[in-house]
Parts: C-alpha cells; sequence; structure tokens
C-alpha cells in the first residue's frame, strides 16, 4: 500500500507572533512636561496682568494725589522768584557757552540769560515746552538760572539753556513781548498760545497773579 498523505499529519508553520505597539513613556512624559509646561504659563501671564491692572489705578491714585503738593511748590518757587525782579546786576557770571555751535546765535543766548537774570518776576510765570520739567524746572526761568544769592544777584547759570532751542525761543519771545509793554499775564496767555500747540511738554507753572499790570 503506498503512504498516504495527510494533513493532518504534516506540521502546520508557526503564525508569526505580532506585538502590540504600546505607548512610548518617555514620548508620554514629554507630553505631560509640555502640557505642564504650558499651563503655568498662562497662568503666569494673566496672574501678572492682573497685578499690572491692580497696580496702574495705584500709581494713578499716588500721583494725583502728589499733584496739590507739586504745584504748591511751584507757586511758593514762583512768587520767591518774582519777588527779586525786576532786578539789574552789575557783573553776571560769563554764559555756559559750550565747545560746539549753539542751536541760536550766541547773542541771542545771551540776551536770553540776561532777560532771566533780570526779570524773573517774568520768566518764572512762564512755561517752557521742552519737557525739562523731568529736571525739576517750574518755569522758563529755571532754564537759565540755577542759583541767585540772597540779595538775588545770579551766581550760577543752567547751562540746560544754552543747548536747548525751545528755552531760548520761549525766552526770546517773552523778552520781545515785554519790551513791548505787555503785562506778565498777557506774556504767559501769548506763550502758551503760540508754543502750547507745537510742544506737547507742560511743566507745572502757576499763572501769574492776577493783581498784575
Amino acid at each position: 500500500m503506498g503512504r498516504k498523505s495527510s494533513s493532518k499529519g504534516q506540521a502546520q508553520p508557526a503564525a508569526p507572533v505580532v506585538k502590540k505597539q504600546g505607548f512610548n513613556p518617555l514620548l508620554i512624559g514629554a507630553v505631560l512636561i509640555v502640557v505642564v509646561g504650558v499651563g503655568l504659563l498662562a497662568f503666569w501671564r494673566s496672574d501678572s496682568t492682573e497685578s499690572l491692572g491692580a497696580a496702574a489705578p495705584a500709581a494713578g491714585a499716588e500721583a494725583s494725589a502728589q499733584s496739590p503738593a507739586v504745584e504748591a511748590r511751584a507757586i511758593a518757587k514762583a512768587e520767591a522768584a518774582a519777588k527779586l525782579g525786576p532786578r539789574t546786576q552789575a557783573n553776571l557770571p560769563p554764559v555756559p557757552f559750550q565747545g560746539y555751535a549753539p542751536p541760536r546765535a550766541p547773542e541771542v543766548i545771551t540776551a536770553a540769560y540776561q532777560f532771566a537774570a533780570e526779570h524773573p518776576e517774568v520768566l518764572s510765570y512762564v512755561p517752557c515746552f521742552c519737557g525739562c520739567e523731568q529736571a525739576g524746572h517750574s518755569g522758563n526761568h529755571d532754564c537759565f538760572v540755577r542759583q541767585r544769592a540772597e540779595n538775588g544777584d545770579v551766581i550760577a547759570w543752567d547751562e540746560h539753556g544754552v543747548e536747548c532751542a525751545v528755552c531760548i525761543d520761549v525766552a526770546t519771545r517773552s523778552r520781545q513781548l515785554h519790551a513791548s509793554g505787555a503785562s506778565v499775564q498777557a506774556i504767559r496767555a501769548a506763550i502758551d498760545k503760540e508754543f502750547g500747540t507745537m510742544y506737547p511738554g507742560r511743566m507745572p507753572t502757576p499763572h501769574p497773579p492776577s493783581h498784575d499790570h
């Protein structure tokens, strides 16, 4: 008898085992770190924004609270300077010209310094518009005069007036108006009108008293 072939007798090849791909622990950890980091960043930015928003009104309130004191100091300073003028001085300090060309002719600058020295009753009530209130100036007078003696004589100039065309132009225009017979009130009104629309700066310069003529 011949050999019968039987499929049952033959060994079947083993099926390949396919391993299921699981999530990589390192990948999961990296994703979690990113998610947590983004959440913390969003929380930090939100908290910072709220803090800034809360601080802004406080800063504004502080500035508003200080404004009356600033105004009072400016008024007292202007009144003290105004009492010294008009005043002539035999020997003024030399104008502090620098080693480079000034923005205006030297004779114009010299005249501005002299007018500030002789007429603090005018320029202490005239504002400047260059932003020099950040340096503590409260009137155009301060752009030129740094210090006076007890008798009112100028003993130290402010160098800022030499270098700033706005300061010089305000003083020059004030000098011209004063020479034409204008009152301090009229000079102040004219300066505010002519320069206030051109420059954003505004120093806390008090207005001259109403009894000025």
